[in-house]
């Protein structure tokens, strides 16, 4: 096969852009979907791509617009990219395998693994093979069948899964492991929006947001968009934000970095985005420190309530904190104990910026607050979203229209995974109904989460991995202990589309077993089947791919686990695996017994739309809380500690990129072109090390266990906050310890990396002053 050198090199740096989308974002749809799909596959795909006869878009869990209001061309720049990745003509069959030894294709970048297409037929490495070889697939389930049943105790076994499972897939999944008897069931929510699941459970008592796509387009007079980059991570969100601009809506943008999503929006469905200037999304943007989201919101409560005090009973909901809260009383008296200089240095922000806040919380009566990563992934987290529940209880901003909090997810089922029962601690309710369903005692010890999972495979705990979908190896953190966690295991077992770094960071032996993606035809006993995915508002939809199969021998994610099923426990156990592999139906009917929400399951799923799960808080204002009530909570603003000379690092995506998947080596918005080995630093930070824009350096990490270190990064000058830095995950993650996580969320606090930065090589030739003085200028931004 022939060579294509994509490997990451030495990037071309410009002003960052004040814009986004427009033509250069139709452009760059356009440019990846003809090189992979070809004219007639992309107009076939990418216009069935979230329609109601079609497929749901594999890349975020942004919501549809109601059917009626949906656009020929209802997918955004991200969308594209996602389905031409998985619609490409391009294959890696067994000669690819045959021609490239595992050290071979150790040695390539991510994006050179994946750029070379769908895999076609389940692959086996043998126990000191050099490469990957053909199996059938009777004896690939054959063989994780026998590994499995060899087990001395089930907890041997992990099953991951990422986002990208269909709601049935998910099912099926979480039931097969805890037939076998064990709850490892670690995910992509571990490492992304636990800590909202964890305080938004606590708080209000739903682990997920309440607020719709109505509530942002029509009702709210105030969007807060905090530790969230959607022009690049949910770029449909845009034109939510644009409908909201144009009714009088009112943006607030809190972000370490100023993204192209908060400014100009050239919206590429309409003559004035492409045609005019577009519309100005954020009215204000506060630039607030890495990790000082918690003291920002603790001192805008502050703010509030003086102003409470100063005027009583024109600031604060008193009747709906005096019916529906709990923990007042406790938490106002914290707020007001707190010292300003405390605040103002955490966030890196004045008072008067804060107070300026404060004063458009007061002229909105509704406020949505919405968050993603860059909050979720701190030791503090959970805190921080605790007081941003406190701040929507302070005004009465849960449960009425255009109000509340909304935790953006980044994949396109990963909600509808945990919906499903994909979770190593569901509670006892779901395991009861469980039971009652399938006639065997789920296990009740909690499993292991990610993190704990790569201990357990570090300590050699584990020895059966099994990954439906997704690149577990390039998604967490501290890369080399995980990578030599995965080979004390003695089998590992992957389900995917595409080859990427996991499958070649393997157990004793390994199985590479390739599916059916989401834009395909799933076709089971001679008829056609479909799935559901839930999205980040709680809708559930069908979701039916158009495509013939990229393969003959490619099995659905569904097919593949309800054979193993069958393959451990026959008929005798009366679950009927091949029965749900064979009709999808029979699986949501199980569904709709197990899943509080999914009443007449079946016949809901296919109204156009699809139907909404309950949201209590939202619809009745009931908290299934320990107290019955909305809770507020104590939150002491707290930080990690950056001793003198280090700086704090946040991972972040880059915009040719959707979680691991790298689609390419530029990020346009950034300025960045042709690589992604870079850390965006503060100009000053720079020369406080004694570098200049465009220096080679060494990322080193700091950490209680020790350091680590990332070679050979292009420094960027950056109009970050001083103190602050950014680099592109997972080239980042070998920074991030393993026991750097999140407070009761056991979450990687990627975003919280204490580093310093040393010299590696010479200057850069491009790294001159006059280039530097025009960047941060934003000269010949676009």
């Amino acid at each position: 096969m022939a060579h294509e050198d994509t490997h990451d090199g030495e990037p071309e740096v410009s002003a960052p852009k004040k814009t986004s989308v427009g033509f250069p974002g139709i452009a760059q749809s356009m440019r990846i979907a003809l090189d992979e799909m070809g004219p007639v596959r992309s107009a076939r795909t990418l216009l069935k791509m979230n329609h109601v006869d079609g497929f749901d878009c594999p890349s975020c869990a942004w919501p549809d617009p109601d059917p009626e209001h949906r656009k020929t061309a209802e997918f955004c720049e991200n969308g594209a990219k996602a389905v031409s990745w998985e619609a490409t003509r391009k294959r890696v069959d067994a000669a690819f395998f045959a021609a490239h030894p595992i050290a071979e294709l150790r040695a390539q970048d991510d994006h050179w693994l994946e750029h070379h297409g769908r895999l076609t037929e389940p692959m086996y490495l043998a126990p000191d093979a050099t490469h990957y070889a053909p199996i059938s697939w009777d004896d690939a389930i054959g063989l994780v069948a026998d590994r499995l049943k060899a087990l001395p105790d089930p907890n041997r076994a992990v099953f991951y899964t990422s986002g990208r499972a269909s709601n049935e897939a998910a099912f099926v999944y979480q039931l097969l492991a805890r037939r076998l008897g064990t709850n490892n069931l670690p995910d992509c929510s571990n490492m992304c929006h636990e800590s909202s699941g964890a305080a938004l459970s606590e708080t209000i008592g739903v682990g997920k947001g309440v607020v719709t796509l109505a509530d942002i387009e029509k009702h709210a007079a105030l969007i807060v968009i905090v530790g969230q980059n959607p022009g690049t991570n949910h770029p449909r969100m845009l034109t939510a934000l644009e409908k909201a601009k144009r009714r009088g809506a009112r943006i607030v943008a809190i972000n370490p970095l100023p993204e192209a999503g908060f400014g100009r929006f050239r919206n590429p469905q309409t003559p004035r985005g492409l045609l005019g200037r577009g519309t100005v999304l954020a009215d204000s943007y506060l630039p607030v420190r890495v990790n000082g989201d918690l003291a920002l919101f603790a001192g805008v409560n502050k703010a509030l309530l003086a102003r409470e005090d100063a005027a009583p009973g024109t600031v604060l909901d008193q009747d709906f904190i005096a019916t529906y809260c709990d923990g007042f009383a406790e938490a106002s008296a914290a707020l007001r104990a707190l010292d300003w200089t405390e605040i103002t240095g955490q966030c890196g922000l004045s008072r008067e910026q804060i107070e300026e806040f404060a004063a458009q919380v007061v002229a909105s009566d509704s406020v949505v607050v919405c968050w993603a990563m860059g909050l979720t992934q701190h030791r503090n987290a959970v805190a921080t979203i605790r007081e941003i529940v406190n701040f929507l209880l302070l005004r009465g901003n849960v449960g009425r229209p255009g109000a509340g909090p909304s935790p953006i997810r980044g994949h396109s089922n990963v909600q509808g995974d945990r919906t499903m029962g994909i979770w190593e601690k569901m509670p006892d309710s779901f395991l009861d109904a469980l039971q009652a369903e399938f006639g065997f005692d789920p296990p009740r010890e909690h499993g292991w989460d990610t993190v704990d999972s790569i201990r357990a495979m570090r300590d050699g705990k584990v020895d059966v991995f099994f990954a439906l979908g997704g690149n577990f190896v390039a998604a967490t953190p501290d890369t080399a202990v995980t990578e030599a966690a995965m080979a004390n295991c003695a089998l590992t077992v992957h389900v995917a589309t595409k080859l990427n770094r996991s499958h070649l960071c393997h157990g004793r032996e390994a199985l590479i077993l390739p599916c059916l993606g989401r834009t395909e035809r799933d076709v089971r006993a001679g008829v056609e089947q479909f799935v559901t995915v839930e999205d980040s508002m709680s809708m559930v939809h069908a979701s039916r791919g158009r495509l013939l199969p990229g393969s003959d021998a490619l099995r659905s994610e569904i097919a593949i686990v309800t054979d193993l099923g069958h393959a451990l426990f026959g008929d005798s156990d009366g679950i009927g695996w091949r029965a749900m592999g064979a009709d999808y139906r029979v699986i949501r009917k199980h569904i709709e017994h197990v899943v509080p929400g999914f009443h007449a399951f079946e016949e809901r799923a296919v109204q156009p739309g699809g139907f909404m799960l309950p949201r209590g808080p939202h619809d009745s204002r009931t908290f299934k809380t320990a107290t019955g009530k909305a809770r507020f909570t104590v939150n002491p603003p707290t930080m990690v500690q950056v001793p003198d000379g280090h700086l704090l690092l946040q991972t972040v995506r880059s915009h040719d990129q959707f979680n691991t998947t790298v689609y390419g080596l530029d990020d346009r918005y950034r300025g960045i072109k042709g690589g992604r080995r870079v850390v965006f630093v503060n100009g000053a930070d720079l020369r406080a090390f004694g570098l200049r824009d465009g220096d080679a350096v060494d990322i080193i990490s700091v950490a209680d266990d020790g350091e680590r270190r990332a070679k050979s990064f292009r420094a960027v000058q950056y109009p970050t906050p001083p103190g602050c830095a950014a680099a592109y995950f997972p080239e980042a993650n070998v920074l991030v310890p393993l026991d750097s996580v999140a407070e009761t969320s056991n979450t990687p606090a990627s975003k919280s990396v204490v580093i310093r930065l040393e010299a590696t090589g010479q200057t850069s030739a491009a790294g001159t002053a006059e280039r530097n003085a025009a960047r941060m200028a934003g000269t010949g931004a676009g």
